[in-house]
């Protein structure tokens, strides 16, 4: 018997152990009949110049993107990673359903799973986030890191920014994100308001709870990850 799939992406400074520690996704992907896979946030082990240097750029900060700048292009391929090689790793040993497939993630990750499912039309049919970047182009973190990963030219950096992706996605099914009002990274970094327009003007159905006074943990997110898996099984389960 095969299994649907959903990927999990984490945020900056995690790794897998993060959400398979504290997500609290076991119990409800278990009933549901979900495979979950936690991909890492970065490559491991390669101590490049300043890769460890801080949060939001290098070490655990991948952005789920295929660097095209020096060093970081020989390595951080992280969307390849992901989409293609992961997946095909997963198919291979494991008793998935690739027809049935799902992705979400949080903060940094919550952008990859906006991102890779926007980029790749039919791949996902399940979608949501917690607390996602959802216009990197516009903010502190997602400028850094595109910069190191991607260079200056601005107009690349559109590729991988949710908000600009959106109007040309395709996506017609529903996305759930909840997104924490007591968030410190909320008017700063994340946004929502921008993804919430955006998916207006692009006809996209957009669930977007505003979770009064929850922040940005883990301990956000497990209080409404059963609401996220529900949210796949309903579509990959049809």
């Amino acid at each position: 018997m095969r299994l649907p799939v959903v990927t999990y992406l984490s945020g900056l400074t995690c790794t897998w152990a993060n959400v398979t520690e504290k997500g609290q996704f076991q119990g409800p992907a278990a009933k549901a009949g979900l495979i979950v896979v936690c991909p890492d946030t970065s490559p491991r082990g390669l101590d490049l110049p300043g890769e460890h240097e801080a949060y939001d750029f290098g070490s655990g900060a991948g952005f789920y993107v295929d660097a095209t700048e020096p060093p970081w292009s020989a390595h951080y391929r992280m969307e390849t990673y992901v989409a293609d090689e992961l997946a095909e790793l997963v198919a291979a040993n494991f008793p998935v359903d690739t027809d049935r497939q799902g992705i979400f993630g949080h903060s940094m990750g919550g952008h990859g799973a906006l991102t890779l499912a926007f980029k790749r039309r039919g791949r996902y049919r399940s979608l949501s986030a917690f607390s996602p970047i959802v216009a990197p182009t516009q903010v502190p973190w997602g400028q850094k890191a595109f910069a190191g990963y991607l260079g200056a030219d601005e107009a690349r950096w559109a590729a991988h920014d949710a908000c600009a992706l959106a109007a040309g996605s395709g996506w017609r099914l529903p996305i759930l994100v909840d997104q924490g009002t007591g968030d410190e990274f909320l008017d700063r970094e994340l946004r929502p308001e921008l993804f919430e327009a955006a998916c207006h003007k692009a006809a996209i159905p957009l669930r977007l709870n505003r979770r009064e006074g929850y922040d940005h943990s883990y301990y956000f997110i497990a209080s409404f990850m059963a609401d996220h898996i529900a949210h796949h099984a309903k579509w990959l389960m049809r």
